[in-house]
């Protein structure tokens, strides 16, 4: 498993359904990237320039919206996870 550094938080992507309301079924290369996930992994926070650590907002297992071309995919174990900065991230899903 990945442990994340300062305000990186790890996010595994939630996989969008294929077909449209009117039931046509769109080709992967024509989908908007998801921007729904789950939180996996938190960093320990950032740090302010006088050394105080800003603890994370988020938590594992929370669901998130995140920005449309932000953070780096990498795959870890055969899965594909992506790696965003906490300020990336724009919303919790209640």
């Amino acid at each position: 498993m990945l442990k994340p550094l300062a305000d990186r938080v790890v996010l595994r992507i939630k996989e969008e359904k294929e077909k449209s309301i009117g039931g046509i079924v769109l080709a992967s290369a024509a989908q908007e990237k998801p921007q729904t996930a789950e939180v996996i992994a938190v960093g320990a926070g950032r740090t302010t320039n006088h050394g105080t650590v800003i603890a994370p907002t988020v938590k594992v297992g929370d669901q998130v919206i995140f920005e449309k071309f932000g953070g780096t995919t990498v795959k870890i174990d055969g899965e594909e996870v992506l790696i965003v900065k906490e300020s990336d991230i724009l919303a919790i899903v209640e």
